[in-house]
């Protein structure tokens, strides 16, 4: 499954399947948000938090496949990655595109 940002493919024609999705709500266990309390005290990354992001994204991003491949597609073109709080500690991240069919 080709995975892509840009609205077309260099090169290839495609017919237009619909759009997909994949959403996940991650959050991290008390003792970390609180020992990430801590560390908005005096400053750094909150590795915690970037961990949880970017499993979040990979959820996201393998539900959305999935949606595709139910489809049919060979492609999803034009992908984006939205992101809201749902609580503290909790976030939403949600994958999107359009799925094609290379011609």
């Amino acid at each position: 499954m080709l995975l892509i940002t840009t609205e077309t493919i260099p090169g290839k024609q495609f017919e237009l399947l619909g759009l997909v999705k994949g959403s996940t709500i991650q959050s991290k266990h008390i003792g970390k948000d609180i020992g990430a309390g801590f560390k908005t005290i005096i400053g750094g990354e909150l590795k915690a938090y970037t961990k949880m992001m970017d499993e979040a994204r990979a959820i996201a991003t393998d539900r959305m496949v999935q949606e595709a491949q139910a489809m049919n597609a060979d492609a999803i073109v034009n992908i984006r990655y939205a992101t809201s709080a749902i609580m503290q500690g909790a976030a939403e991240v949600m994958a999107y595109g359009t799925a094609v069919k290379i011609l």
